[in-house]
């Protein structure tokens, strides 16, 4: 299996030993993206901007891949307290179509940063 790190500067940079992005073959694997700025580092300011913030980073690195939204088969959602749960959908619904991709949602004790929403997602480029 041959694996190509996805880098770009239009979303935060890893704060640890890991990859915006990983690639192998069509299929794209991001990592959790928080509601950080990518030039300032600093979390937008409640859920729904910091949901929107962490679309627009996944939406930046799966261009660098070379890829869209459109491309995403499956995402993961860790919110920090699950009564936000219908604030973030009303964001995520304005970013995605029918068909839209699979989803899980969880609820976690704490995010890195304490980012209040994190969103991770599968893509794969045809």
């Amino acid at each position: 299996m041959s694996k190509k790190q996805v880098a770009t500067t239009k979303a935060p940079g890893a704060i640890g030993p890991y990859s915006q992005a990983i690639t192998t073959g069509s299929w794209i694997y991001t990592s959790g993206q928080l509601g950080l700025d990518p030039e300032t580092g600093v979390l937008a300011e409640g859920v729904q901007d910091q949901a929107r913030q962490a679309l627009n980073n996944l939406k930046a690195i799966l261009e660098e891949a070379g890829a869209s939204l459109d491309h995403i088969v499956k995402t993961t959602v860790f919110l920090k307290d699950m009564n936000d749960f219908v604030a973030v959908n009303e964001v995520y619904s304005s970013f995605f179509t029918e068909p839209y991709p699979a989803r899980s949602a969880v609820e976690v004790a704490r995010l890195p940063k304490d980012g209040l929403v994190e969103i991770e997602a599968v893509a794969r480029k045809k």
